[in-house]
């Protein structure tokens, strides 16, 4: 029996990837289905990070500096309090990494007027510069995958992130891919 799951850009996935040999010992095919789309978001996210990775390292940098350059940049003049809520990790590991950011000329830490506690965090020119770098290649990347999968499918597939998000934080993005302010 030979099952053919799937075709992309002449590629065929069939019965030698390990979600469709389980398929014959699966309880039920809806958990095949949900295994397999796992699959494909751990392979999505293995190859969408991977250029990112690749740039990082020549900076001396990781994904943890990624996510923050990026949400700087997306949010610039967000405090350290609303970052450590969107990045989801602890005071002291943002502080290793805005120290090497703010050191080697990425960011820069202002006052905030409004309450002298707060410190607002902005892209230097250089920080820009690499974030575009950064967002360029995996632009590039998606633009492709909407491409070939065509403009439904690139509509269900924002749906689709949308809805995997904490149902807390879906107030900082839209579904409809336009950023919300955080």
């Amino acid at each position: 029996m030979h099952i053919q799951t799937a075709s992309v850009k002449g590629t065929v996935m069939d019965e030698q990837a390990p979600w469709a040999q389980r398929r014959a010992d699966s309880p039920a095919s809806g958990d095949d289905e949900l295994r397999h789309a796992m699959e494909l978001l751990f392979f999505a996210y293995r190859d969408f990070t991977g250029e990112a990775d690749a740039i990082l390292a020549d900076y001396g940098m990781g994904r943890a500096h990624h996510r923050t350059i990026y949400f700087i940049g997306a949010n610039s003049g967000i405090s350290v309090s609303e970052l450590l809520t969107i990045l989801k990790i602890t005071k002291q590991s943002l502080n290793r990494v805005l120290s090497t950011l703010i050191d080697e000329g990425y960011v820069v830490q202002e006052t905030d007027d409004g309450d002298r506690r707060r410190r607002l965090m902005h892209l230097t020119p250089k920080g820009r510069e690499l974030e575009q770098l950064l967002a360029r290649r995996q632009s590039a990347r998606i633009a492709r995958a909407y491409r070939d999968a065509g403009p439904d499918a690139a509509d269900g597939f924002r749906r689709v992130l949308f809805g995997l998000i904490n149902e807390a934080d879906r107030h900082r993005v839209t579904a409809s891919g336009e950023p919300a302010r955080t």
